[in-house]
């Protein structure tokens, strides 16, 4: 999948798709509500048993002459929190028919959860080393400041995902309002983690927003206050998704959704009274 954005291409790479139990997957999770939801939940981002579809995959944004890479999935190899299997795909033979991992850019990881940063570097002869070689890896200070402060988290991967980077000098710390290009810049999202950004992309006139994990799927969008089990502020979490929501809905951006499925990229309406998520048609590559 592709979209325009102006001048700007974002490409979508999937690793896996997964399928959670929402009132596990939400502590919130109103099964009366989620019902109300069911007609434009499904086939899309729910499936028959009422599962939510919850895709892992990184997106290749071209923008002004340069490649991004956001957010690089869970990797191979490596071990994975209690629940998460060690991978083994061809996600990387994948990325390499949009772009070869050299002449890769940029990689901007939204934040530091291990699904965000598995492919930041790669396991060659028993050692952990840069996927991409050439590109800057940048880190948000509030981020990467809380986590590599002896902060703890299960599904933060700092080992295999992160330190490797640091020592081969090519990480940049980087803040909010950051641009990577004049086309796009980081946008802070916090609360599920302290210092988790999202990418705005503008370009003739036309923005886009890469969600990061502000939402795990679209319902979220309708049901702002339903945070997700790894939020590490859940009430900060709610406040700025449902200030996303408000201003996505007013300003029609394109919502591109780190972890939403096929369509994956679309935007809010309000139907009858209720807020939901209408998949976009990709456009064609460039």
């Amino acid at each position: 999948m592709a979209w325009n954005v102006g001048d700007v291409l974002i490409e979508c790479v999937r690793e896996i798709d997964m399928r959670m139990n929402p009132s596990e997957f939400f502590p919130q999770f109103d099964p009366d509500k989620f019902s109300q939801h069911a007609q434009w939940l499904k086939p899309d981002f729910v499936d028959d048993a009422g599962n939510l579809i919850v895709s892992i995959q990184a997106l290749v944004v071209k923008s002004c002459g340069k490649y991004i890479v956001v957010d690089t999935c869970m990797g191979n190899d490596r071990p994975l929190p209690a629940g998460l299997p060690t991978l083994q795909t061809n996600f990387l033979e994948k990325l390499e028919r949009v772009v070869s991992r050299h002449e890769v850019d940029f990689v901007l990881c939204t934040h530091l959860h291990c699904d965000h940063v598995g492919w930041n570097t790669m396991l060659v002869d028993g050692n952990w080393v840069p996927t991409f070689p050439n590109a800057s890896y940048l880190f948000a200070r509030a981020e990467y400041a809380h986590w590599s402060g002896g902060k703890e988290d299960p599904f933060i991967d700092l080992e295999y995902a992160v330190r490797p980077i640091v020592n081969a000098g090519l990480h940049r710390i980087v803040d909010p309002g950051f641009k990577v290009t004049d086309e796009v810049s980081l946008v802070a999202t916090p609360g599920h983690t302290p210092g988790h950004v999202s990418v705005l992309i503008s370009s003739q006139g036309k923005e886009a927003w890469i969600t990061g994990d502000v939402v795990h799927s679209p319902v979220q969008l309708a049901e702002t206050d339903w945070s997700m089990i790894s939020d590490s502020d859940p009430v900060e979490a709610s406040k700025t998704r449902r200030h996303a929501a408000d201003l996505l809905l007013k300003e029609s951006k394109l919502i591109i959704g780190t972890h939403f499925p096929e369509p994956t990229a679309g935007y809010l309406a309000e139907v009858d009274g209720q807020i939901r998520f209408e998949g976009a048609v990709p456009s064609d590559r460039r």
